[in-house]
């Protein structure tokens, strides 16, 4: 039986190349354009870390002043609350303002203390600033789906509260950012958690792979069977087959493209030998944040002036013990830990300021307690709270902490039994155009992948340098 340039293409070339590392976004291919620039002489990374599930942002930061006894008065009763700072096993307090963090969080404290981390208070999905009379009267504008898993986890990505996107807002900062690496062939996106949508762009490609337990030279193997003598026979028509690929549908180039730029990303990965300063602790998110440290340590090697990365760690939806031993503590044991030895690592390679780590989540959790006793939870709400982690960061507070009172302005619900779901203050696209800010986008480009910005008072909340 013969066989077409095509089904070459895509025996050898696609299986080879462990389908699907690379997403190519074939549909929209080339109707973006990055930046008409030359390429950043600096090097900037952002390092989206999602708490997936929905982090009860209320147990996470906690005020420490006359406040605690609101918090407490909602939680003490069915078991949920901390005990307060200076308390055997309560709150981490933080330098100079009247908060505190969650027990398991150490090495964030740590971090804020020294001034190289800022929170973020009660932000979330929104199309417009909303009141809390505006939410119940019907005249403002609400985000799609609200309290839903899925249709959140894609408006906190996406940062597109009104309707459906197929792009998420790292994939559309790093289209309008391509040029600032040049001539790098590696791609400036990574996920260490599999291709999602906020690393889905329309003409920037990124790159899934494994965590630190797969050595980089590992994560992206060509393979072909056959002897010696057969695969290097095979390489050779592979690659002449590709290089006619030009001259053909767009379809087949893209294909084509997608193929040369994994080999380039293997070749540049197949001898990466990478030794670290800092030791990472063996969770689910050490390994990812450590394969994300080898990658900034090659920055050099790979050309690379701006890279995205994207981890994540699940275990968040806690609608039922979360004071429990594998619950919220054990998970934000893994976030402090994992953080600290990232941006320890940063400060050891000489880039803390230039390595930018920031935490998403599906959507806080009810101020009111799920349950009671040793399976009390949380439920799905709305605002929450975010932490940002590096050298170029403005410690401190940012935001606007809500009441605390359930039913209060802060609060969608009223009538007999309000839950505490806070409207958010701040929202994803102001949080995510900070970033993107620092990040090397200018105002236009704002404008572009933020297109409700300017619906906001600000666009830039400040906390970046």
């Amino acid at each position: 039986m013969s066989h077409t340039r095509r089904d070459f293409l895509r025996h050898t070339g696609c299986a080879a190349l462990g389908a699907g590392a690379l997403a190519a976004g074939l549909q929209d291919f080339g109707l973006v354009h990055a930046l008409a620039q030359g390429s950043a002489t600096d090097y900037r990374a952002l390092v989206c870390i999602f708490l997936s599930g929905g982090n009860d942002g209320n147990n996470t930061i906690v005020p420490t002043d006359d406040r605690y006894a609101l918090y407490s008065t909602e939680r003490a009763g069915a078991g949920l609350a901390l005990a307060n700072a200076g308390q055997a096993g309560g709150l981490l307090a933080l330098n100079g303002v009247p908060y505190g963090v969650h027990p398991s969080l150490a090495g964030l404290q740590e971090i804020y203390n020294a001034g190289r981390c800022a929170v973020l208070f009660n932000s979330g999905p929104l199309v417009e600033p909303l009141t809390k009379a505006a939410y119940q009267g019907g005249t403002g504008k609400r985000p799609l789906q609200l309290f839903s898993h899925s249709d959140q986890v894609t408006q906190w990505q996406s940062s597109v509260s009104g309707d459906a996107s197929q792009t998420g807002w790292g994939g559309r900062v790093a289209d309008r950012a391509g040029s600032l690496n040049g001539a790098a062939t590696f791609p400036q996106m990574i996920s260490i958690a599999g291709i999602q949508l906020f690393v889905t762009g329309q003409t920037a490609r990124p790159l899934a792979i494994s965590d630190a337990r797969t050595p980089l030279a590992s994560v992206l193997p060509l393979t072909m069977n056959g002897t010696a003598s057969e695969t290097a026979a095979r390489r050779t028509a592979f690659d002449n087959i590709r290089g006619q690929a030009s001259g053909s549908g767009t379809l087949v180039k893209a294909a084509a493209d997608v193929t040369s730029s994994a080999l380039q990303t293997s070749a540049a990965l197949g001898s990466a030998n990478v030794a670290l300063t800092i030791d990472f602790p063996n969770t689910t998110l050490g390994y990812q944040l450590e394969q994300v440290a080898r990658l900034v340590k090659l920055r050099d090697p790979l050309g690379m002036k701006r890279q995205i990365f994207f981890c994540s760690l699940g275990g968040f939806d806690t609608h039922s013990n979360q004071m429990n031993a594998n619950g919220q503590a054990a998970l934000l044991t893994q976030v402090g830990a994992a953080v600290k030895a990232f941006y320890d690592e940063m400060v050891a390679q000489g880039v803390s300021d230039k390595v930018t780590a920031f935490t998403l989540s599906d959507f806080g959790r009810t101020l009111q307690p799920a349950g009671a006793g040793a399976a009390v939870g949380s439920d799905h709400a709305w605002g929450n709270h975010h932490f940002i982690v590096g050298g170029a960061v403005r410690g401190g507070l940012y935001g606007s902490y809500p009441t605390l009172q359930r039913g209060g302005p802060d609060d969608t619900d009223s009538g007999s039994n309000p839950r505490g779901r806070w409207i958010p203050t701040t929202s994803v696209e102001q949080y995510a155009a900070t970033l993107a800010s620092w990040y090397g986008l200018g105002q236009s480009d704002l404008s572009t992948v933020f297109p409700f910005l300017s619906r906001f008072q600000t666009g830039n909340l400040g906390f970046m340098q």
